[in-house]
């Protein structure tokens, strides 16, 4: 290896670190935890079905249409879909949600789940147009 190849990897290994350490170093005050207060808004064909609140404790929701089923389940303060009858299940691999603003979507059983909740200095005015 000559001098130019080690520049070259040092380089390399530095652009990547300046990417993955800050996401080490960012606290997580808008995952859920005991002390934010979110919420799951599960929505069916357009209209509200359901609000749930985001708790450590495991419970399951059933949601039956003429389009067939879903099944969600709370734990560890977020939401997942645990199982559909859908032809592509790719409801199914959106996983385990905590933070505001993300969702789950089963465009078949026309399902929408997106996080919502208060956390500090999030969706506050940034500023004012005259």
């Amino acid at each position: 290896m000559k001098r130019a190849d080690v520049l070259l990897i040092s380089i390399v290994l530095i652009a990547a670190l300046a990417f993955i350490v800050p996401r080490w170093l960012t606290n997580d005050t808008d995952k859920a935890g005991p002390g934010n207060n979110l919420v799951a808004n599960i929505t069916v064909d357009g209209k509200l079905y359901k609000t749930v609140k985001l708790t450590k404790e495991e419970q399951t929701i059933d949601i039956r249409t003429e389009r067939g089923y879903n099944i969600l389940k709370v734990h560890e303060y977020g939401i997942e879909m645990f199982d559909a009858d859908c032809p592509d299940k790719v409801c199914l691999s959106f996983g385990l949600i905590t933070r505001p603003k993300q969702t789950i979507v089963c465009l078949p059983h026309r399902v929408l789940v997106e996080i919502a909740g208060s956390v500090p200095g999030e969706d506050d005015i940034d500023a004012y147009v005259q």
